[in-house]
């Protein structure tokens, strides 16, 4: 039954809607409605210049409009009388190819009609850093090793009891949080859906541990890497698929047990084949899991301080065992390791389905499991293919993998390689103070 969001404002005392959206950069993008007003843009949509965003439009497109996805609607626990709300970007009566939200739904109906429907949950790490971003906030986080530190989640107990209690309150199902592998560094951690309420909820996440933190004077980060010799936010995605939609799941289409590799950690045909499509995009998949210059500090990084990265940077399979790219923690799901803090919300929950899709329809095999320490051992493994060492090569990895970009949709792919080759090429023409420091005098 479709929310009347004229209605839900007048129950719930909503003086302002948030209609938004994300581009294809992670920037969420909103309007501010007034209750009075929301009726018509339930209806109609509210109105965005696309090229004022990261999309690949120009000034002389037409109006983009966000058209509120009613289902999605949240009051801010922090100042109840705004709303947030998804929306789904339009142009001219047809849905914006490029619009990662749109992405997502259209690999989600695609999935269905294979009576395929994914559920994943994810980890969504991020750093306490000062409002200036270039330190951590709190200055007696000191310890070699500060994971799951007692004082130091407890000083910041504020802002974690905060988000936590929201989370508790909207009915998310948040079951712990600690103080993760990096000085002031964070992860809080909620119950998971259906892949589209996944992303909601992860976008939303990201917009609400970023107010509280600044409301108690800090600034929360998700930036890859954000300290350097510190562990990197890592945004690990727990992946199962279903027979039904929501409460109607009754059947986990991945598990079973079996002969060979996958079957011994309690994953079925489908779900060795789901896999087998994310170990064959891996190096792809990187472009949208990890999609910024900043990534590859994670991703390729020497030892940090406390003694691993908790990053892959070859493409690889496992048991429970947290040094490789996917991990099976538990029959009936995998734990994908390759995403960082700057995903996407939306795109990442899309390349999941479409690298997945590819792989149960050309029945692909995830090769050789690896139970070694890849931390210690990763050497003596010579025939994985080795993660992209820049966001260039990434794209280039991407740009070659026809069948996972035709997945994602010719225009978004398009748009997506465009926007990220002109990042790319903005970032490579900035003169650095380490060009300056090793080069000046050669």
């Amino acid at each position: 039954m479709t929310v009347d969001l004229a209605a839900f404002a007048k129950e719930k005392g909503v003086k302002y809607f948030m209609i938004s959206f994300t581009d294809l950069f992670g920037g969420q993008r909103a309007k501010l409605v007034p209750a009075q007003a929301i009726a018509g843009m339930q209806e109609d949509g509210a109105g965005f210049a696309g090229f004022a965003t990261w999309l690949d439009m120009t000034p002389a497109h037409p109006d983009m409009l966000a058209v509120p996805d009613p289902s999605s609607v949240i009051q801010l626990p922090w100042k109840p009388e705004v709303a947030w709300v998804a929306g789904n970007c339009v142009m001219e009566g047809q849905d914006v190819a490029q619009a990662p939200r749109n992405v997502l739904r259209r690999l989600i109906d695609e999935a269905a009609v294979e009576g395929m429907h994914v559920k994943t949950g994810i980890e969504a790490e991020f750093f306490l850093l000062t409002p200036e971003g270039t330190e951590i906030s709190d200055p007696f986080d000191t310890a070699v090793k500060p994971c799951y530190d007692q004082q130091a989640v407890m000083r910041r107990y504020e802002v974690v009891r905060e988000i936590c209690d929201y989370m508790l309150d909207l009915g998310w199902g948040p079951y712990q949080n600690d103080h993760e592998d990096a000085n002031g560094q964070f992860e809080m951690n909620w119950e998971f859906d259906d892949a589209l309420q996944t992303a909601d909820k992860h976008s939303f996440f990201k917009f609400m541990t970023k107010s509280v933190a600044e409301k108690h004077g800090f600034r929360a980060t998700f930036m890859p890497k954000p300290i350097e010799g510190l562990t990197g936010n890592g945004c690990h995605a727990h992946i199962s698929v279903w027979d039904a939609p929501g409460a109607d799941a009754r059947v986990n289409v991945f598990a079973g047990d079996g002969e060979g590799q996958t079957g011994e950690v309690g994953l079925g045909e489908r779900g060795k084949h789901f896999l087998g499509g994310i170990m064959k995009h891996a190096s792809a998949l990187a472009a949208i899991t990890n999609p910024t210059v900043n990534s590859y500090k994670r991703i390729n990084a020497p030892r940090t301080i406390s003694g691993a990265t908790w990053a892959p940077n070859t493409v690889t399979w496992t048991g429970n065992n947290r040094t490789h790219m996917v991990r099976v923690p538990g029959p009936g799901r995998f734990e994908l390791r390759l995403p960082d803090g700057a995903t996407n919300p939306y795109l990442l929950q899309a390349v999941i389905i479409a690298a997945g899709l590819s792989g149960i329809r050309s029945k692909a095999d995830p090769g050789q499991r690896h139970d070694i320490d890849m931390y210690a051992e990763g050497q003596s493994i010579t025939d994985a293919p080795k993660l992209p060492l820049n966001m260039l090569d990434a794209l280039r990895q991407y740009d070659q993998d026809s069948e996972l970009k035709a997945m994602m949709g010719e225009e978004f792919s398009n748009a997506y390689l465009k926007m990220k080759h002109q990042e790319w090429n903005s970032f490579v023409s900035h003169f650095s103070r380490w060009e300056r420091e090793n080069t000046l005098d050669i």
